[in-house]
């Protein structure tokens, strides 16, 4: 079947998929860390025997057991090498299935996400991913040699697509295999309404406008009230567009010995199915937690519409979260690390613009998963406007399970709201500070903004230990009870004049600072010279010094480092590197990874500085500590 011959089928009427397979072979005792596409080429009779139940349902169009069926999830069993083999074996064993029915049923090669983060919030880059998809869709594609020509596959499901840019590069790697083929593309939500990486079903309806689909949608998500809501927020955006849904069977509770329920009935979905149709949708269908039955009871509301039996009731619950913040008076992880001189590693990261944090969530994950710690979460960085830094920190500390440094400048506040501002902090778990003062407001988006201030960085270093960590604000008078702060405060390990920044340094760490964070570094053996000296000076141990460490990512932002940024001194050497290179990016890398293993012997731990959100590239440097 090609795209003009689909089109004009779903314009005559809806057609109804099939429900879950996961769910149905779970069921049937298969472990939920087996490899369910596997059970296509040593369990074929038990995935036969589930196409056959949606077929005997009234499913108009089937799909192939091959969800998971791409090199990077099939590498998590050691199948990686058997792309080509699972998927024409999910093909053939489908197609004798609908043979054998004597039905007139569609077939869909079913495609899912990869199971990995795309870059810049992940490590595997967009033409790695395309390749993945190319492989297998070109497997599903490719007619096994047991199946006459004329019926192999008939369209393609991209289906439970997290990410944007991943289904995008589904569909180009679709498009490159088979550009004749029909081609269903669906995403998944949160509870919140928003994609797993924050963007609002708005966002989402046009970028698949763009994209070459012949129906586009939602499945997986929540239950049928919350997919149906999405739909007709797509429709609002695309009227005419063809649309699909397919929602779980409600959300799903976990019971004793491992058992999954979903509790959406059979009549329940078959109350919405109709909706759906009155939504734009014309491919309706179950996925995870919906049986035969549930089908079976779509294709009756299909066949005969009424209306729905009851209220449509409005979904809204909170899941768990993961909390790690160190109780108050105790020392923070970051505190422990450096005292028991383990190495940190941490690294910046910007909140977001607006209210969807999924974006910092997902990156922080990565980061985590690529030897990151810790988290410092910047406070409106080149005075942009962005979400509440503490609220971004308290959310990667919920979400993730690393503890956050928050920046705290003091430009912009006065002493009052400096200290509000801190109690609400500490409130809310976080306990590790870096003291700065702050970008002005000239340079930002909102330059008429009040930029003054009544304490500077040193000062508030001395408020934090001297005051609120024994008991008192700044008038000396008695809080609740005693904040926990571990502060850091900056330094420049290659000022322009040593003297002052030293002296300086000296004063913060006589306030109470307990490490500091330094300036990209470019030049290591500056860096050493500049802490041994102020150990002679003064005769007595420095701080812990985390040093920041700056992936270059071009050699246009070398130049500009060097040449627009105060206080960052790239020698010619590396900017030489840079212009002679013919991979930018990685030589950048390289560079990075080289001023780690330098400085890893005289510094406590590194501040990775991602250069345009690229926080796959940080990763990159950090795989020279593992």
């Amino acid at each position: 079947m090609n795209r003009r011959e689909f089109k004009d089928r779903i314009a005559r009427e809806p057609l109804l998929l099939d429900g879950a397979m996961g769910t149905l072979l779970h069921g049937q005792g298969i472990a939920i860390d087996q490899c369910f596409d596997a059970l296509n080429t040593v369990n074929p009779a038990i995935v036969a025997e589930i196409h056959r139940a949606y077929i005997e349902a009234g499913a108009d169009i089937i799909e192939t057991n091959s969800f998971g069926a791409n090199r990077f999830k099939l590498a998590q069993h050691g199948l990686e090498n058997e792309v080509l083999t699972i998927n024409q074996v999910a093909v053939s064993l489908a197609r004798r299935v609908i043979e054998g029915s004597f039905k007139t049923v569609l077939l869909a090669g079913s495609v899912g996400p990869l199971g990995v983060r795309l870059a810049p919030l992940g490590r595997v880059k967009k033409q790695d991913a395309e390749a993945a998809f190319a492989e297998q869709i070109e497997a599903l594609v490719e007619v096994p040699q047991d199946v006459p020509q004329s019926e192999g596959i008939d369209l393609l499901v991209l289906e439970t697509m997290p990410d944007l840019k991943e289904l995008e590069a589904a569909v180009r790697a679709a498009r490159s295999v088979a550009p004749n083929i029909a081609i269903v593309g669906m995403m998944t939500f949160t509870r919140d309404d928003r994609t797993i990486l924050g963007d609002s079903p708005a966002i989402v309806a046009a970028k698949l406008a763009e994209l070459d689909l012949d129906a586009l949608g939602i499945n997986c998500s929540s239950g049928p009230v919350q997919v149906l809501r999405l739909v007709s927020a797509l429709h609002e955006s695309l009227p005419g567009v063809p649309l699909v849904a397919v929602p779980n069977a409600g959300w799903p509770q976990q019971l004793e010995g491992g058992r999954v329920l979903y509790p959406a009935t059979p009549d329940y979905f078959a109350d919405y199915t109709r909706s759906f149709i009155e939504a734009g949708a014309r491919l309706v269908g179950g996925c995870c937690g919906t049986t035969a039955g549930h089908i079976a009871a779509m294709r009756r509301a299909l066949d005969t519409p009424a209306e729905p039996s009851h209220p449509l009731p409005k979904v809204s619950s909170v899941g768990p979260r993961i909390i790690a913040t160190a109780a108050a008076g105790q020392p923070t992880q970051l505190k422990e690390s450096l005292e028991n001189n383990r190495f940190v590693v941490t690294v910046e990261m910007s909140p977001p613009r607006g209210i969807a944090p999924q974006r910092l969530v997902a990156g922080a994950r990565m980061l985590k998963e690529a030897g990151a710690n810790f988290i410092d979460v910047a406070d409106s960085p080149l005075a942009r406007m962005r979400m509440s830094a503490w609220a971004a920190a308290h959310l990667v500390q919920q979400e993730v399970g690393l503890e956050a440094v928050l920046h705290f400048p003091t430009r912009g506040r006065n002493l009052l709201r400096v200290q509000g501002d801190l109690l609400a902090a500490h409130a809310l778990g976080i306990r590790n500070l870096f003291v700065v003062m702050g970008d002005p407001t000239q340079i930002g988006d909102f330059p008429e903004a009040m930029d003054n201030y009544d304490i500077v960085p040193s000062g508030l270093i001395q408020l934090i230990k001297q005051r609120l960590n024994s008991g008192l604000d700044q008038a000396g008078q008695t809080i609740d009870q005693p904040t926990s702060f571990t502060v850091g405060c900056a330094v420049n390990l290659e000022p322009q004049d040593m003297d002052s920044e030293m002296s300086l340094l000296r004063k913060k760490i006589r306030n109470g600072a307990d490490f500091a964070l330094t300036q990209p570094v470019f030049n290591p053996s500056s860096s050493k010279e500049f802490i041994d000296s102020y150990k002679a000076r003064y005769n007595e141990s420095i701080i812990p010094i985390v040093a920041g460490i700056q992936p270059l990512y071009s050699t246009g932002n070398a130049e500009f480092l060097h040449n627009e940024v105060p206080g960052i001194n790239i020698p010619d050497e590396l900017r030489d590197r840079m212009r002679r290179s013919s991979d930018q990016q990685k030589e950048g890398i390289i560079i990075a990874q080289e001023i780690l293993e330098d400085l890893q012997p005289v510094v406590s731990g590194v501040y990775m500085i991602p250069v345009f959100g690229r926080y796959d590239l940080v990763a990159d440097v950090l795989d020279t500590l593992s």
